[in-house]
């Protein structure tokens, strides 16, 4: 469960801690664009659109719901980068492991 990440209290930084949705969702957004998904042989779409996946960010993160983005890239890795809330909607009772100064 993504919102079980706040309990690695040290495993927390400042620079990746944002008060602002726009700052969370512009790093999930440098991330994705650094690693691209990999595309179909016939191709057919095998993701949604960064931009359906920015829309969701935008209107789950506020609500306290966890953001996941995962997809295989070009070179057939697998990447997963997370936007794990506090607090958070599916865990109210975990600290923030950082609080917003």
């Amino acid at each position: 469960m993504t919102g079980h990440w706040l309990m690695r209290q040290n495993q927390t930084a400042v620079e990746r801690t944002w008060t602002r949705v726009v700052g969370a969702v512009t790093w999930l957004k440098s991330t994705y664009e650094a690693n691209p998904p990999g595309e179909r042989d016939d191709g057919g779409r095998a993701y949604v659109t960064l931009e359906h996946k920015i829309a969701y960010a935008m209107d789950a993160l506020p609500r306290g719901v966890d953001v996941c983005w995962v997809h295989y890239t070009k070179s057939q890795s697998l990447i997963s980068f997370s936007m794990v809330c506090c607090l958070n909607h599916h865990h109210p009772g975990i600290p923030c492991p950082l609080p917003p100064s």
